[in-house]
């Protein structure tokens, strides 16, 4: 069981990989809004922020770039949202 510190220190790491996930996403994308506008349940696609196919792969090679992560064809499921992109990304960098 992790102490109140390790909890403390690992929500606190989330956090700051979720507003780095969303600053990236609107500077690579070239998106006109406030980074914190994005929630980390906002859809990325359709309703969500909208992206598109083109967007996909220029995060494809963001991911991989900025923290070393691969994500494969048949795991689109982590562009879902902020939260499972994050989700995916810290177990794939602690393995």
């Amino acid at each position: 069981m992790l102490t109140y510190q390790e909890t403390k220190e690992k929500a606190e790491k989330r956090r700051e990989l979720t507003q780095r996930i969303k600053a990236i996403i609107v500077e690579r994308l070239n998106l006109d809004m406030d980074p914190n506008l994005i929630t980390d349940d906002q859809p990325l696609f359709g309703r969500g922020l909208g992206l598109d196919s083109i967007d996909a792969l220029e995060l494809f090679v963001v991911i991989e770039d900025e923290f070393g992560v691969t994500i494969y064809d048949d795991n689109m499921e982590v562009f879902g949202s902020v939260n499972k992109l994050a989700d995916y990304i810290l177990e794939n960098i602690e393995e």
